[in-house]
């Protein structure tokens, strides 16, 4: 069962998230906050798996609450809500550690797939739409230069590198195994490892980190 928490200002939009996320035999929503401030307080009491946070909201907008969250240990996965697919605010928050985002307007499916996706950690939500948003933060006018790459980067051995490329694209395990003839198992062993050397906390922030240091392009 995947616990998940809503945070988000507008009761109504909450009551539709609840019913819908409620409907799945592995989902079970836990708790609901309206503000990020509240919100934490819930998070702190239910232990969720998976927080579903709004980046606009009275009292504590959603990236301080995350920003605060994500300091704490064994910290839930966090998806971003927004109502806008290039949000940059919503690129502040996935750099901080958020697992991702998602339009307000998504399907009803998508949101499902999204939750279990992020509780799985095989994939990265919205790959395309994930990449899209970065190319345009770091593309755009007054984009940030790239950062030097770290010294860690060359301990990545070539296949680590071949598959670091792939999962930078947002390739699930599945498709980088079926790409690169290995077994699923194989590749997840090499994700841990690129992680673990380049001291990142999941696949999103290996997007990140691409697109940081001018790799984004791979």
């Amino acid at each position: 069962m995947i616990r998940v928490v809503l945070v988000d200002d507008q009761a109504l939009f909450r009551a539709g998230i609840r019913m819908l996320v409620a409907s799945q035999p592995d989902l079970d929503v836990v708790g609901e906050a309206g503000d990020g401030r509240e919100a934490l307080g819930v998070i702190a009491e239910t232990r969720p798996d998976v927080v579903l946070m709004d980046i606009r909201m009275p009292v504590m907008d959603g990236l301080a609450a995350t920003a605060e969250l994500l300091t704490q240990p064994d910290a839930p996965k966090v998806v971003m809500l927004t109502t806008f697919d290039l949000d940059e605010a919503a690129a502040r928050a996935i750099r901080q550690g958020a697992s991702g985002f998602l339009l307000k307007d998504a399907d009803p499916e998508f949101l499902l797939a999204a939750i279990r996706t992020v509780h799985a950690g095989s994939s990265v939500i919205a790959a395309s739409a994930t990449r899209d948003l970065f190319a345009h933060v770091f593309g755009g006018r007054g984009a940030e230069a790239p950062r030097p790459v770290p010294p860690s980067y060359a301990d990545l051995t070539e296949r680590e590198r071949e598959i670091f490329a792939l999962a930078a694209r947002g390739l699930s395990n599945a498709e980088i195994a079926a790409r690169e003839f290995l077994s699923e198992a194989t590749v997840k062993t090499h994700i841990s490892r690129i992680l673990t050397k380049l001291a990142l906390r999941d696949r999103v922030q290996l997007v990140v980190f691409a697109f940081e240091h001018g790799l984004g392009s791979l």
